[in-house]
């Protein structure tokens, strides 16, 4: 067995833990296009390499996978979800006592949006790179804090560097935050079967399935969250400008069974109170300082 996936550190280790869980597999390193800002650029090498018969199986980060798959490749599995929230790392214990016009490195709308809604003080500076990158960067004093996934500390080993994990109630997760997704070519999906997690894939269906009915992809600052509560999916919602002025947020709930249906149910109601018109809005937002 193939496994695809990219070179970087986090990638690796992510594919790495996928391999083993399979019993053993060759990781492929792939390459890809790296146009900046193109989150998608992720995931075409590792496309690739599937199409092109290089690999039977790629591993993705779920939140860089597009909404629509590719003509000729599924969704194989969905292994059990790591921890989805955000993390916060610098000085502070919550986001409200972050110091008074604290710098906040991130280039994710999303995460700028909300943080900027709770404390509209904040000062977003555009910080890119890999993890290693950003801690470094935070080091250097180049920003105040960063906000990066929980999950992708943990399957590295650094959540100690974490101050704390940001409430779900505070900051709504990418879609796909701290899941992985197994992909092969259609057909193919029981290659990688034996280690789907029934609950994650039916909360990363539901997911993904409201961010194409809002008619977002993963750049768009969107948050969309599902878990399980008592034998029932909760889905939350989050849309927002990118300023922090106007949002929308909701929650809906309903049959895990049918996980698409509830998210675009969530869609539904968050297009209807103004989602769509923010949405528009930020498609040209405020540029970062």
């Amino acid at each position: 067995m193939r496994i695809a996936t990219r070179s970087s550190l986090l990638a690796l280790t992510q594919s790495g833990q996928v391999a083993d869980a399979l019993g053993g597999a060759d990781l492929v390193e792939v390459t890809g296009d790296d146009a900046p800002g193109d989150k998608e650029r992720f995931v075409r090498g590792v496309e690739t390499a599937l199409i092109s018969g290089q690999a039977e199986l790629g591993v993705h980060s779920a939140k860089d996978l597009p909404g629509q798959m590719t003509p000729g490749l599924s969704i194989a599995c969905v292994p059990k979800r790591e921890d989805p929230r955000d993390a916060w790392i610098g000085l502070g214990e919550s986001i409200a006592g972050l110091p008074q016009g604290a710098r906040v490195g991130t280039v994710s709308l999303r995460r700028r949006a909300q943080l900027l809604a709770i404390r509209p003080d904040l000062r977003p500076v555009e910080l890119r790179g890999n993890v290693d990158t950003r801690l470094r960067k935070l080091k250097e004093g180049r920003v105040d804090g960063i906000v990066l996934a929980m999950a992708g500390l943990k399957r590295l080993g650094l959540e100690s560097e974490a101050a704390f994990a940001i409430p779900l109630e505070e900051m709504t997760p990418a879609a796909g935050q701290g899941c992985l997704v197994v992909q092969s070519k259609s057909g193919r999906e029981a290659e990688a079967g034996a280690i789907n997690d029934i609950a994650s894939e039916a909360a990363l269906l539901a997911e993904r399935a409201s961010v194409v009915a809002l008619g977002a992809d993963c750049s768009s600052p969107v948050g969309i969250h599902a878990r399980h509560v008592e034998g029932r999916l909760l889905v939350d919602g989050f849309v927002g400008l990118a300023d922090g002025s106007h949002w929308v947020r909701d929650r809906v709930e309903g049959d895990p069974a049918h996980p698409e249906e509830v998210g675009r149910e969530l869609a539904r109601r968050m297009n209807l109170a103004g989602a769509a018109d923010i949405l528009e809005r930020s498609s040209q937002p405020a540029p970062l300082t």
